[in-house]
């Protein structure tokens, strides 16, 4: 162990440990991947680690916990009252698929990992929830005409999971972020807009 991390303060020492783990789940995958391999990539030891984090499942869950923070926090500017619907709907299609695009392994673990372990699946789905009502109530203020009734919660989870499966494809640099944007906003329109002219406010 390199001379003076000793002396890292606890929060940081913390993040720099869930920087680890986040990298080595996301390449090993949970049920592979080993606290002594967290350990080395965090250059510490392993009881270190066991000091901070009693368990693979807690430091795993620990992962999830600060990646759907910080994965919320990528849409609060979309919640911008003085922003267009529009604007709004593009902003959240954005902080969603740049996240994603810049943080590919936190994608990996808090989507792709998590969803595959039973213990963990509530805590990816709150996430998801937050991020299907924020798009229904965008979807909502969206439609300025009356018109028939619409299930907005249920577009909202359609264009979600069309959102996640363009968002596999932004992890694994099949397409650029601003193309993957432009593809679910006119989606989104299209489905608002239905047999009229979208609205382009």
């Amino acid at each position: 162990m390199a001379g003076g991390t000793k002396r890292l303060p606890r929060a940081v020492r913390e993040q720099q440990m869930l920087d680890a783990a986040v990298d080595v789940f996301s390449d090993r995958g949970f049920h592979e991947t080993s606290m002594d391999a967290i350990a080395a990539k965090a250059e510490i030891s392993k009881p270190m680690l066991y000091l901070y984090y009693g368990s693979k499942d807690e430091l795993f869950g620990a992962c999830i916990q600060r990646e759907a923070l910080r994965f919320v926090e990528a849409l609060e500017p979309a919640g911008d009252p003085n922003l267009s619907p529009r604007e709004q709907l593009r902003l959240a299609l954005s902080g969603f698929l740049g996240f994603v695009g810049a943080n590919r392994k936190s994608w990996m673990v808090l989507y792709r990992q998590a969803i595959g372990q039973q213990a963990f699946v509530g805590q990816v789905q709150t996430s998801r929830d937050r991020l299907v009502d924020l798009t229904a109530q965008l979807l909502s203020s969206s439609t300025k005409t009356p018109g028939e009734p619409r299930d907005y919660g249920l577009m909202a989870t359609a264009l979600v999971g069309a959102g996640e499966a363009v968002a596999d494809r932004v992890a694994g640099g099949e397409v650029e972020v601003d193309v993957a944007v432009d593809l679910l906003e006119s989606l989104a329109w299209r489905g608002l807009s239905g047999k009229k002219k979208a609205d382009t406010a």
